[in-house]
């Protein structure tokens, strides 16, 4: 009997394993690291990884022998390879019960938001509140600077001046999407020094009268299956605590 290889699903599968151990990682991956789980030989495994190279969805540091992601790399993961994790619920009920918490002012439940986004994601956490043009309330810088790819000094002063700055974080965080939630990876910033950056949006209040944006700012590593229905979830949750204003 014949067997068949399906060679395209097959490099899906390759591609997305090596970004799912580099984002959890953070540390270049080799060939050896992958063959195992796909019973396949390390030489099977690396001309994988070349093609993959080839067609920009991984690159490689000269002082490693290792596979990386590209940000090209990464928005095929987010838009073609992920699944997304279902929160669980215990994360569900602490998200519930921490934004029903300081709910007197509307700015301390949209403060509070910024901490919970921030606590529940490990990266920082950002609330904007349209009315409130230039206004936005963080969270998080410290989670910043336990990732590796901001010990670089020059690259953790550019990301604290986006968002002390304000203004450029604000509009690329209002900026118009349709889904629910928004990617927006390295250059898609249009921010030059944040390349090595991303940022996930969502939306509270449509229709309502109280209307903003939530976010997690952090590395292009960043941990999209988790992130992007917790984030989903927030405001969601945020939408019900501000239906009492």
């Amino acid at each position: 009997m014949v067997r068949t290889v399906d060679y395209n699903s097959r490099r899906k599968a390759v591609l997305s394993l090596a970004i799912n151990k580099y984002i959890k990682d953070a540390s270049p991956v080799a060939s050896d690291d992958l063959a195992e789980e796909f019973s396949l030989s390390s030489a099977t495994i690396r001309n994988i990884l070349c093609e993959l190279e080839n067609e920009g969805y991984l690159t490689h540091p000269y002082t490693s022998g290792g596979r990386l992601p590209t940000n090209k790399g990464y928005r095929y993961y987010v838009d073609f390879l992920i699944s997304q994790m279902e929160l669980l619920d215990d994360e569900k009920e602490r998200i519930v019960k921490d934004c029903s918490s300081k709910i007197n002012q509307l700015e301390d439940v949209l403060e509070n938001t910024s901490e919970i986004i921030s606590k529940i994601t490990k990266y920082t956490g950002i609330v904007s509140f349209l009315d409130w043009h230039d206004k936005i309330f963080y969270k998080g810088i410290s989670h910043i600077l336990e990732q590796p790819e901001f010990q670089d000094a020059v690259k953790l002063k550019a990301l604290i001046r986006l968002i002390e700055e304000k203004q450029k974080l604000l509009e690329i965080i209002n900026r118009d999407f349709d889904n629910k939630v928004k990617v927006y990876i390295g250059e898609e910033l249009q921010c030059p020094e944040m390349s090595h950056c991303s940022i996930v949006v969502s939306t509270y209040g449509n229709k309502k009268k109280h209307k903003g944006r939530v976010a997690v700012i952090g590395p292009s590593r960043m941990e999209y299956e988790h992130i992007i229905p917790a984030l989903e979830y927030i405001s969601e949750v945020l939408d019900d605590v501000l239906n009492k204003f």
